[in-house]
């Protein structure tokens, strides 16, 4: 007797990433953006940006650092940079710092360059840089490189329960 697929083997089978199961069964509306990785491209989202065509404002890269000891998730365009104190101010903490990178990777369950802010292994507090909001849709990692995924702000911050805050110097 044949065994029904695992909800695991559905997700691989389907190509989905978490990242995009967790959109799909929230019911919001995505566009998935795929391109060839180069893997010796000097920057992730620089390299989304112009695969897609699309302005550098509007892709976003999500960031994992640590606040006052706790993973935070950062999403801010990859035109800029993660303002640390700024960070640290969002979420009523003193300091931040980036977090080791295979932390990151085992606590979100990404690999870097592909951590996407949604489907993550453990939820994690998140700040959405407000520069976002001046957008009707902006790009994010959907769980690999090589693969974003437009939404609307407002979408991305209900699903991740995201602060939104000035966390980016251009």
């Amino acid at each position: 007797m044949a065994k029904k697929p695992s909800k695991a083997n559905k997700k691989q089978q389907s190509g989905g990433t978490p990242a995009t199961v967790a959109l799909t069964a929230a019911g919001v509306t995505y566009t998935v953006h795929a391109y060839a990785h180069d893997p010796a491209h000097p920057s992730y989202g620089e390299e989304a940006a112009e695969a897609m065509g699309v302005s550098p404002q509007r892709v976003f890269k999500t960031l994992v650092a640590e606040v006052d000891g706790a993973l935070t998730v950062a999403v801010v365009p990859v035109a800029g940079q993660l303002d640390l104190k700024a960070l640290a101010a969002a979420v009523g903490g003193k300091r931040a710092a980036m977090a080791d990178p295979a932390l990151a990777e085992r606590t979100t369950g990404y690999v870097r360059g592909g951590i996407s802010p949604l489907g993550q292994r453990k939820r994690l507090t998140t700040v959405l840089d407000a520069s976002a909001t001046a957008h009707p849709t902006i790009c994010v990692s959907a769980g690999r490189r090589g693969l974003e995924v437009e939404l609307s702000p407002a979408a991305l911050t209900t699903l991740t329960d995201a602060t939104l805050a000035p966390i980016a110097r251009t």
